[in-house]
């Protein structure tokens, strides 16, 4: 369970690692390229739950909130360790955990059955469920297509259905908003269920969906489109934060899960549950499909960006839409990277997980740098890399695909075949954030970074700041400017024994992206008289006049390249405007 505070941190029930890279088994939810967009209502879809009983969808939500079913109530039922296991996919723990609570206590009792239903696939007799469910008993729960007959009597989940919620928060506008507690319905994930998953499975909570919340940087908007919505995880973070949302998906069962768990969870989410379209749209569809036309304050997606090799006279519905895009390569990432930017309101934003293809000899950022249009702000930050060996282990584990051998070795040998082909040496995964400029304003971001190692979460809010900061640089002239050292940076001194001055002067950030600077002498000097009393223009001629004078210094160069590392000091928060 992640931490229970920060901005939008979710506090999610196993398999939502939070924070953690953006490559994720279960991670991207359904996206591709194949149907025209159409208005999607409320109705019954096939083998998805139903959200048109609204008295009983009351009844569950009661019921759940009663018995306590929620992500810190599961975790005080499991205990640490079995809980953190559960998060591993290892069922196990668990089910030793709630074979000894289904002898405890009535109330610890009705909550093992419930967890040992939903999060371990384990059937449970009608009049425990009818015990532990009294309002909307075991006959409500069949209705709703949430469970289904099974040997012995007994009665089975059709469906994943687990606690998630977050924390209250601030917005990086300074609009204050509760938090929330919430029950997400999705498929059963591999680990719960036998075989190679269904072609149309409906993603849950995964690594790369939480990766996104954290991302997200939030702030107060009319209008936002959650693109691949899958169960609608985006979905429910925006409503907090916007005024209408807009969710798309290729997949009409993906669209009925959204549905289920939005009128699920209504009050929570300041729904109507009689007209939940009065603040959500759901729109069946491909790409930017669905929304042609229209423009958004903030686009969210978690795409379908992983790279499958296509077979000869492979159809979409051979493909798992929940992860694979339908377009060779990395197509997906950068159509969207390409044409987001135009369904953007001026000075809106997009945020979204990606991966994208090294070719030998090339730089990771290679790429992506092709992809950004020279009208708009982009910044991509790289997470992972990994070898095409290392990909295809992941993705077809992913989707139970090892399970079968020979399927496993025929599949494996495509994916390296298919990257072969475009002479693909790496496979990179990380964040891209996009904004329209506003009219008349030229773009003042164009960032390609690799951050590898562990950073603050959330960080939405610290990429929020820094794109403040770089929208202040490009809009103040930085000598007159009075500065002060970040309250969480440090300094570290290297020198060897003996020696007069230390050889290395680091900065460090000690949250945010928690970044490492080298400093020369002069920086060092300058940093160090950052209190906010003299200017910078002030300071550098201060360290002008102690450190110049000598034969062939050059006066002019030393002031630009000075200040030139200073707007860097600001421009990643290490040094803050007075």
């Amino acid at each position: 369970m992640t931490a229970r505070t920060g901005q939008h941190t979710p506090r999610a029930g196993p398999r939502a690692a939070a924070g953690a890279s953006p490559r994720a088994p279960r991670g991207a939810p359904k996206l591709v390229r194949v149907t025209p967009s159409t208005l999607f209502t409320a109705g019954n879809t096939p083998d998805a739950p139903r959200s048109d009983l609204p008295e009983l969808l009351t009844a569950l939500a009661a019921d759940l909130a009663a018995l306590g079913y929620t992500v810190d109530g599961v975790a005080g039922l499991l205990g640490d360790a079995a809980h953190a296991a559960l998060g591993r996919d290892q069922l196990i723990p668990a089910l030793i955990a709630t074979e000894d609570a289904a002898h405890g206590e009535r109330t610890t009792a009705a909550l093992a059955a419930v967890v040992r239903l939903w999060l371990l696939a384990e059937p449970q007799p009608a009049a425990t469920l009818d015990a532990a469910l009294p309002g909307i008993r075991t006959e409500g729960l069949l209705r709703l297509e949430l469970v289904e007959p099974a040997a012995g009597g007994l009665i089975q989940a059709k469906v994943d259905l687990r606690p998630y919620g977050w924390d209250p928060n601030v917005a990086d506008d300074g609009t204050a908003s509760g938090g929330a507690d919430l029950w997400v319905a999705s498929d059963l994930a591999a680990h719960q269920r036998p075989g190679v998953l269904r072609h149309d499975h409906v993603l849950g909570i995964g690594q790369a969906s939480t990766t996104l919340v954290q991302v997200t940087a939030r702030r107060h908007v009319a209008r936002a489109l959650d693109l691949g919505t899958g169960c609608g995880i985006q979905t429910f973070h925006l409503l907090h934060h916007a005024e209408h949302v807009t969710a798309t998906d290729i997949s009409e069962r993906a669209l009925a899960f959204t549905r289920f768990n939005l009128v699920l969870n209504a009050a929570a989410l300041h729904l109507d549950p009689a007209q939940p379209e009065s603040r959500v749209s759901l729109r069946l569809g491909s790409l930017l499909e669905p929304v042609a036309g229209e423009e958004f304050d903030l686009v969210v997606s978690n795409p379908p960006f992983v790279i499958t090799p296509r077979g000869a006279g492979e159809s979409a519905a051979e493909q798992f839409t929940y992860r694979d895009g339908g377009l060779p390569g990395d197509d997906i990432v950068a159509n969207l990277v390409r044409d987001l930017p135009s369904v953007l309101t001026p000075g809106g934003t997009a945020q979204l997980l990606g991966n994208w293809e090294i070719p030998a000899g090339a730089a990771w950022a290679e790429r992506p740098q092709s992809w950004a249009g020279p009208d708009a702000d982009v910044w991509f930050i790289q997470r992972e890399q990994v070898s095409p060996e290392q990909y295809a282990e992941t993705w077809l584990q992913d989707a139970s695909e090892a399970r079968d051998r020979r399927l496993y070795q025929e599949s494996y040998a495509a994916y390296l075949a298919d990257f072969a082909a475009r002479t693909v040496e790496a496979i990179g995964f990380g964040m891209i954030w996009l904004r329209r400029p506003a009219p008349g304003a030229r773009p003042v971001i164009t960032r390609f970074e690799e951050i590898t190692y562990p950073i603050e979460q959330p960080v939405g809010p610290h990429l929020a700041t820094a794109v403040e900061r770089a929208d202040w640089l490009a809009g103040h002239d930085l000598e007159p400017a009075h500065l002060l050292v970040a309250e969480d940076v440090t300094e570290e001194r290297h020198q060897r024994p003996g020696a007069e001055h230390p050889g290395v002067i680091l900065l460090r950030q000690g949250a945010g992206l928690r970044r490492t600077n080298l400093l020369s002498t002069e920086l060092a000097g300058f940093v160090s008289a950052c209190d906010g009393e003299l200017s910078v223009g002030q300071i550098i001629g201060a360290l002008d006049a102690l450190l110049g004078g000598y034969e062939g210094y050059d006066a002019g160069a030393f002031r630009g390249g000075l200040l030139h590392e200073v707007g860097n000091l600001v421009r990643d928060g290490f040094l803050l405007p007075a």
